[in-house]
């Protein structure tokens, strides 16, 4: 493979910018810059200079051996100055080297994955740990990219070649010294295997919108202080607010976190029948986007809320709080009454949400335990037939370990990778 090199950390000014090289003349180019480099998984501070001897900066450079890096090749990282004009220089010099070439989007993720560093599970758990904005994303992501759901999917594995070798050497070996009746074992690891894998995939849904944030609806009549309300959850003015009925004609959506849930509210044209051509579209579109939502809340007297759109979960505030006497369950954006009250209840409604969801967090996973599922589908009748169908049931436990095969990477995952690194930053 080629050397590839990039700058590890964000462009600009900075206290320190790292500069990561990866590959077969890592340690040559560091030697080039650097002199004598320190031993490998130690650091040390070293003059940076030209080929004309003269010095650049000083760095803390870190060296791993092949087999101990990110990547699993030689790797050398200089932790320098964070100037422009250093790292502009130093990316201008690894350029000039023969052999080297400036890192590709993702590259060095992508190399850790092919160098059996990391596996497809791995990688995706990482592009999610970078791109995490809340403490639930982030924790999400860390379990992927530790590992687990790969662990998972190899006991998965496990089981299902147990299974299959009970059932081929029933077929091949029956003179052999082996159990005479295997159904009851390969029933018992398919059924617990086929049991798991639909639980996965059945959370892929919760976990995406872990991944990608929660929708929350406010809905109500005309001038009832939904987008006072919005405004009050957001810090800022993010709608337009006044007296007059009617003036949120489109839906307007503030992102934000709660306890931890990435949260996006919608704050929706009131719902009223209307003659205004341009306000009827808003109110059907309000309508459409609040069925959609993951929950509602309805700014309403009890009476007035809209059953048609009421789902399990959602919460009705009377609004207007500050103009509201004696009434219990009230809000208002203007004076903040009523507002941690909505917060706790989608907090609740969120947490007992999430207990469904799995390791599986993405569309990919879900078809790959859809497909391992509806193999194990098909072996559970033929096992049941006996040995006269074992060999019809192993093919198809078989299909079943290569859907797992292709959930952590290890086939016919081409198609994917360009999609996933293509979210990498050049360095990582």
């Amino acid at each position: 493979m080629d050397t590839i090199f990039a700058l590890a950390t964000a462009r600009g000014k900075a206290g320190v910018a790292v500069v990561r090289v990866s590959g077969p003349e890592a340690f040559a180019a560091g030697t080039a810059l650097c002199g004598a480099l320190p031993a490998p998984r130690h650091s040390a501070l070293r003059r940076l200079t030209d080929p004309a001897g003269a010095l650049i900066d000083e760095a803390l450079v870190l060296c791993f051996e092949a087999g101990h890096s990110f990547t699993g090749e030689p790797v050398v990282e200089l932790q320098m100055h964070g100037s422009t004009s250093v790292v502009s220089y130093v990316l201008s010099l690894l350029g000039d080297m023969p052999g080297l070439r400036h890192a590709e989007a993702g590259e060095f993720t992508r190399r850790a994955l092919e160098n059996g560093r990391l596996d497809l599970t791995q990688v995706e758990g990482l592009a999610d740990l970078i791109d995490a904005e809340t403490e639930m994303q982030r924790r999400q992501a860390v379990r992927v990219m530790s590992g687990e759901l790969a662990q998972r999917a190899e006991a998965w594995r496990a089981n299902l070649l147990r299974a299959a070798a009970l059932l081929e050497a029933t077929i091949d070996f029956a003179d052999e010294e082996v159990p005479e009746d295997v159904t009851p074992e390969v029933v018992d690891l398919v059924s617990r295997t086929l049991t798991e894998l639909r639980r996965d995939e059945r959370g892929v849904k919760i976990a995406e919108r872990i991944r990608h944030g929660f929708e929350v609806a406010i809905v109500g009549a005309p001038n009832v202080g939904k987008s006072t309300l919005l405004n009050a959850l957001a810090g800022r003015d993010a709608a337009i607010t006044s007296e007059i009925a009617g003036t949120t004609r489109d839906v307007i959506e503030v992102r934000m976190e709660v306890d931890g849930f990435p949260v996006t509210f919608l704050d929706t044209a009131g719902l009223r029948e209307t003659d205004d051509v341009v306000e009827a579209i808003g109110v059907a579109r309000a309508r459409d986007r609040a069925r959609q939502a993951d929950l509602r809340v309805f700014l309403a007297a009890e009476t007035d809320v809209e059953t048609s759109l009421w789902q399990e979960g959602d919460i009705r505030f009377t609004p207007k709080a500050d103009l509201v006497k004696d009434e219990p369950q009230s809000i208002s954006g203007r004076t903040g009454q009523g507002i941690d009250s909505l917060l706790r209840h989608l907090s609740t409604v969120f947490a007992d949400r999430i207990v469904g969801s799995g390791l599986a967090i993405r569309e990919r996973h879900r078809v790959a335990l859809a497909s391992a599922a509806d193999a194990l589908d098909a072996a559970l009748p033929l096992i049941a037939q006996g040995p006269v169908t074992y060999d019809i049931a192993a093919e198809e436990l078989h299909r079943g370990i290569r859907a797992l095969h292709m959930l952590i990477g290890r086939v016919d995952v081409e198609t994917v990778l360009g999609e996933i690194f293509s979210s990498f930053c050049v360095g990582k």
